[in-house]
């Protein structure tokens, strides 16, 4: 069987045959494992059925792997070769294609102009090695039936832009010191797995553009030392347009140069696994930016090269352009995009964005999803489904330790689940359900009818055979227009009560609500847990990215790390808590696989409290009532308060005096099943953790 060089095994021809009987002779994983699918079974062994056919072709039958079909990059773009240079592009509508650059005075000439390959559709060009040189930039200038004009090559490593003119150009990229790795093998530590999401540009206090080296240097200790260990950054690849927040990508290959060059970008990610932290990248694969001298949309004069034709051609929401999956080219590719970051820049794996709007042909648009029947109507997109599973495969061929999320709102049964039991392959899905639950309760809900069994519920709510990864509230709900928990909560009172003696009612229901929601929606995780930069402390401004409207000011797109750094301020508190969390929940091993036990709920009381492990959390939410002696059975045993919303140290009242153990009382009616009740003082608005002492 074929391996790559990080020594995971690749999909045999064998195991394609075997797996195409079972598909054929068997029920299917998740279907035996979920009996509402059982109506659908062949629907689900039709799509399993299509990847491996599709798997089956790109590889040859498995005379090769998915690995050596993804390795589009080392052979398509500009490269340095022993003799000079060579440069490949697949663009089956040109006539001509010719390279101009410093290297020529910007026009076109004989030595400067492609061959077509013969009928592949692809040009390629070689150079000596006097002909371009590190840093020249460079565009395409293409000519096809009835037309021309200047492109960046759709393979290009690397894009600039001018300061002046604000266009962009391809750059020839090739230092003449290569970037050497530190730390050459990185496992990440999933159990469970703790997400920063991060944005580079906008990490900085200054109203600027941050960089890579900035961010390695000043937020990633920060980070670290806050308990989190993977870092999920976005806008990754190059965009155009600043505001898009990376989502309308143009180049698919190339860093953002915006923010560094790419040895920096790879000095950052060594420097955070060598601090222990994973670095997911945020990957668009669902739609691609309309401009078409700096992107893919009309780059040899077939507006359907790389996308979807007719009706499906654009994105009605996003004013974007929808990839055609159903050519062999277009996955290509995506597939060999995938293997770039992975192996190029030791990215640890992907959060896959707008899984939803690929897979559906409305892209999830007026759906409501209300019914199993929804997601195997017909409506869905069978090539976008192959390609992503596909991706899966390869990206866990290419690195077995990878990790894989997708964002995805409709609610999809075996996105998360094993490939070989019908499922898509992804390691987590996003659980996009809880911060709709937790805005839609803060908006619609007076703090007395908060509902402790609704709250445990959602919290929960996801398929037993998939990993989510569970968070309160994203980038989406910071941006500008929208609005984060804490000023749900607090809303502009923040700006005249959070500093410490000044605070008032509002300001400490924030305070001690934007803990709770944390706590109870980290410590229920069955993957993982995502918190986006700055939101651990509350940060009290929305992200509104420099455009013609503010006068294309940095103001709001920045993240104010001098609040929590200032004690003076209740910032601190936010964030003080949110490191504590993090340690507490790491105390108990295997976190993930410890099953959460329902110990108590009291909606009249607003009363909760579950088990995980030693662990034993107590939430009350009433906004007005304290409990004294409240009592829950549970093992009998000496317990300890490991963490206090209450604390002093973290906002709160202490009320509580948390040196003191608690002693389960005996109660000979539960002797033999070795409980007995522990009786707690549980003041209002708070939580506490307790450790069972062994």
């Amino acid at each position: 069987m074929a391996t790559n060089k990080k020594g995971s095994k690749s999909v045999s021809t064998k195991k394609v045959r075997k797996s195409k009987q079972d598909a054929k002779d068997l029920v299917l994983g998740i279907v035996a494992k979920d009996s509402y699918l059982k109506p659908f079974n062949d629907a689900i062994k039709g799509r399993h059925e299509h990847v491996l056919w599709k798997i089956s072709q790109l590889t040859q039958n498995g005379s090769k792997t998915l690995s050596d079909f993804a390795n589009g990059y080392q052979y398509f773009g500009l490269h340095r070769t022993v003799s000079g240079w060579v440069f490949r592009e697949w663009a089956p509508n040109a006539t001509e294609i010719y390279l101009i650059g410093d290297f020529n005075g910007w026009k076109k000439s004989e030595a400067y102009c492609c061959k077509r390959i013969g009928d592949s559709g692809n040009w390629e060009l070689t150079l000596s090695p006097d002909q371009m040189k590190h840093g020249d930039l460079y565009k395409m200038y293409v000519h096809w039936p009835n037309g021309g004009g200047e492109r960046i090559p759709a393979w290009t490593q690397r894009v600039v832009q001018d300061n002046e003119t604000k266009a962009f150009s391809a750059q020839v990229w090739n230092p003449e010191t290569p970037f050497v790795w530190k730390k050459q093998t990185f496992i990440p530590d999933k159990s469970p797995l703790l997400i920063y999401e991060c944005h580079i540009g906008m990490s900085l206090d200054a109203e600027k553009v941050g960089t890579y080296t900035e961010f390695r240097e000043k937020v990633l200790p920060r980070i670290a030392a806050d308990g989190y260990n993977a870092i999920q950054i976005m806008a990754i690849q190059e965009h155009p347009y600043y505001g898009s927040f990376g989502y309308h990508v143009s180049s698919f290959f190339a860093a953002s140069s915006r923010f560094g060059t790419p040895e920096e970008l790879k000095s950052l990610i060594d420097e955070a696994h060598n601090l222990g932290l994973a670095v997911i990248m945020d990957i668009v694969h669902s739609h691609a930016v309309k401009n078409e001298v700096e992107g893919l949309g009309n780059l040899a004069g077939d507006p359907n090269q790389y996308f979807y034709p007719g009706e499906r051609h654009e994105h009605p929401a996003w004013d974007s352009l929808c990839f055609d999956y159903g050519k062999d080219n277009v996955i290509h590719f995506l597939l060999s995009n995938c293997k770039y970051w992975l192996n190029e820049y030791h990215f640890d794996g992907f959060r896959f964005d707008g899984v939803t709007s690929m897979i559906y042909y409305s892209h999830g648009l007026g759906e409501d999803f209300t019914s199993y029947a929804d997601y195997f109507n017909g409506h869905q997109d069978d090539n976008a489904i192959c390609y992503l599973t596909i991706a899966n495969c390869l990206i866990h061929e290419v690195n077995k330790n990878a990790i894989t999320i997708a964002e995805e709102v409709s609610g999809m049964p075996g996105l998360a689940a094993r490939f070989d039991e019908g499922g898509y392959g992804f390691d987590y899905r996003m659980a996009m359900n809880i911060p709709d639950f937790w805005i839609k309760t803060i908006k619609e809900l007076p703090d007395e009818d908060w509902k402790p069994s609704s709250i445990f519920w959602e919290i929960k709510n996801r398929r037993s055979d998939e990993k989510t990864i569970s968070y309160c509230e994203s980038h989406d709900q910071a941006l500008v227009g929208d609005k984060t928990i804490i000023f749900r909560l607090v809303d502009a009172d923040m700006y005249w009560h959070f500093k410490k003696g000044d605070e008032n009612e509002m300001s400490r229901r924030g305070i001690a609500l934007h803990k709770m929601i944390r706590l109870a929606t980290a410590s229920t995780m069955n993957g993982g847990y995502l918190n986006f930069m700055g939101n651990e402390f509350g940060h009290p401004e929305w992200i509104d990215f420099p455009r013609e409207g503010n006068g294309w000011s940095h103001k709001y797109a920045r993240r104010q790390w001098n609040l929590v750094d200032n004690k003076e301020l209740c910032y601190h508190y936010l964030g003080d808590f949110d490191k504590q969390m993090l340690v507490v929940l790491k105390t108990e091993r295997n976190f993930n696989n410890t099953a959460i036990q329902e110990v108590w709920h009291n909606d009249g009381d607003q009363i909760l409290a579950y088990s995980r492990g030693d662990l034993l959390f107590v939430f009350n939410f009433s906004p007005n009532r304290s409990f004294t002696d409240y009592g829950f059975l549970i093992e009998e045993g000496e317990y300890e308060v490991v963490l206090n919303t209450d604390d002093k140290s973290f906002g709160g009242y202490g009320f509580a005096d948390d040196s003191v153990p608690h002693l389960t009382n005996y109660d000979v009616l539960y002797a033999k099943q070795h409980k007995g009740w522990l009786k707690l003082y549980i003041p209002a608005r708070s939580a506490v953790v307790l450790r069972k002492n062994k």
